[in-house]
């Protein structure tokens, strides 16, 4: 099992997105960058349409530095909005689309959105409605610049709607040749000028994951680390010109964005995704456009390998990423063995990586369970988190991580709040090196990862306590083989009857949080069945136990 390279693998072009977009276009001008089940996007097109919409941004008064939201599903259209505010150097913010209105209020204040671009609803989510809702003042305005006390740094909103209300601007589009508030779009000789003022040391991206008390974070990259480890991580994993990578993760997560678009444009390779996963309709593209490459947690894949039309997909094209679907050649020695990556947003994803090459090795009883080696150029520690003293091999402790794909910071926190003295960064994973090799044993907070994404408990729970009927709720995240863990609530009904109607609970969590968040079970106990430590604390250990024991006597011993 032999070690990643030493020296890391970085593009010859400069590393921002305008460089990428003409160096793309030029070497790879016809071929697909972006397809879904119903477009494609050549680089060419990308480049010229991406071009097209910067000047109409531009003419809105977008430029360096503008915080641009995008409140699109994935597709083409998610990526020209990004590769056009990304190549005037504006700083595109991806919106999740499942926020609800209280999440997109707060999300929009706290990112400090300058321009929102986007669809005016998506599946059940009415967006103009919502914006409504969180900013009521919104009523009032017909045209020109917005000046909300509910929303203070947003000037404007663009959707893409035929008809848009009085306070929003059309999106431009082919047949509209005017910037969206009517005046002439900016020339190409000015989007080409800021596009040459762009460097890599430029803030691109501000993306938002759950911080472990639920306060937003917004994670900040610059150009040259978002694209050299994109790129560093596709030459790893041997993604080229003729690759095809898929994925259902949403562009607004760093493992959508980096791992799945980022790792295909930066080297060349087509990326392929869906507005909403289907895995009938995923195995479908991933037959008829011959993907080789699929970045998924295992839910997707088990999702897939269920489905009736599976055994007779045709994806003899798989190398890598969805072992069920690969020809019994390719498949990896001894999956047992294989080696995983282990990465956050912080640092644009995997900081572990492993090659196919190792992969397919399998490897000995001595390495089972390892995330693979250190990203060339990155580097860490492991760490006491009490003390600080770096541990030796082979003893777990907390892993601290520093190098070129690091974030510059979290939005809003000055850096001795996210960084130590020495430029380390503490991620609260846990885990130790044996020869090299990483080995994750959990997390040091209680953040539950599900599905991919992570879900603080304290969101969960205040939410729960500001129902009339909850006294006392606590979230726990449960082993499970296909979500990684399964939310499960704890609550201490405020009746005299002890009891409460824990479908109803999850029917209103749905409505207040994202799908993801919302527990799979909420479970009645009393307050007498609450651990408490000495400190005043929940013992959280002890609170999983009892909803261990709880989910698994079934409704008889759930008393919900």
């Amino acid at each position: 099992m032999d070690a990643l390279p030493d020296e890391p693998s970085f593009p010859e072009w400069g590393a921002t997105v305008p460089e990428l977009l003409s160096t793309a276009s030029a070497r790879h001008g016809d071929r697909a960058c972006v397809v879904t089940p119903a477009s494609r996007l050549t680089y060419a097109e990308l480049d010229d349409r991406s071009a097209r919409l910067a000047a109409a941004l531009v003419a809105a008064g977008a430029g360096k530095g503008t915080r641009v939201g995008l409140l699109f599903p994935n597709g083409t259209d998610w990526v020209i909005a990004w590769a056009a505010a990304a190549r005037i150097g504006a700083i595109t913010v991806p919106v999740n689309t499942f926020y609800r209105v209280a999440e997109l209020a707060r999300f929009l204040r706290h990112a400090d959105v300058q321009l929102l671009l986007g669809v005016p609803s998506f599946l059940s989510h009415d967006y103009v409605a919502g914006l409504l809702t969180a900013a009521p003042e919104l009523g009032e305005h017909e045209e020109g610049p917005l000046y909300l006390p509910s929303l203070p740094q947003l000037r404007r909103v663009i959707l893409c709607d035929s008809q848009p209300p009085g306070w929003a601007q059309r999106y431009p589009g082919d047949d509209q040749p005017d910037g969206p508030d009517g005046t002439a779009r900016a020339s190409g000789d000015v989007v080409r000028a800021l596009g040459e003022d762009v460097t890599p040391g430029d803030e691109l991206l501000i993306t938002y994951t759950s911080g472990s008390t639920g306060e937003p974070k917004g994670v900040v990259h610059t150009h040259g680390a978002l694209l050299r480890h994109s790129f560093q991580l596709g030459t790893l994993s041997g993604i080229g010109p003729d690759s095809r990578v898929w994925t259902p993760m949403p562009l607004c997560w760093v493992g959508g964005f980096a791992f799945g678009l980022l790792r295909a444009l930066t080297t060349g390779g087509c990326f392929l995704t869906q507005e909403v996963f289907e895995p009938g309709a995923a195995l479908a593209l991933l037959s008829r456009e011959r993907v080789t490459d699929v970045a998924a947690w295992p839910a997707v894949t088990a999702a897939l390998a269920g489905h009736p039309d599976f055994p007779g997909t045709d994806l003899s094209a798989l190398r890598a990423g969805f072992y069920e679907g690969m020809a019994p050649e390719r498949r990896p020695a001894d999956r047992g063995l294989a080696i995983g990556a282990l990465g956050m947003s912080e640092t644009c994803g995997p900081h572990t990586f492993k090659t196919a090459a190792q992969e397919a090795a399998g490897g000995t009883e001595r390495y089972k369970g390892n995330f693979g080696h250190p990203v060339p150029g990155l580097e860490h520690r492991i760490a006491d988190p009490e003390t600080g003293r770096q541990l030796p091999d082979g003893t777990a402790g907390e892993i601290l991580v520093r190098g070129y794909s690091l974030m510059r910071g979290l939005y809003k926190r000055e850096p001795s709040e996210v960084f130590d003295a020495d430029g380390w960064y503490h991620t609260g994973d846990r885990g130790y090196f044996r020869d090299g090799w990483l080995f994750f044993t959990g997390r040091q907070t209680d953040l539950i990862k599900t599905r991919g994404s992570s879900v603080a408990p304290a969101e969960v729970e205040q939410r729960l306590l500001s129902y009339p009927e909850v006294r006392l709720a606590f979230v726990v995240g449960l082993p499970d083989a296909v979500l990684g863990q399964q939310v499960v609530a704890l609550v201490v009904p405020a009746g005299p009857d002890g009891s409460v109607d824990g479908d109803e609970l999850r029917r209103r969590l749905r409505e207040d949080l994202s799908s993801y968040k919302v527990p799979g079970h909420v479970l009645a106990i009393s307050a007498d069945q609450v651990p408490w430590m000495s400190s005043q604390k929940a013992d959280r250990r002890a609170l999983t136990a009892l909803a261990e024991k709880l989910v698994a006597a079934g409704p008889a011993g759930a008393g919900s």
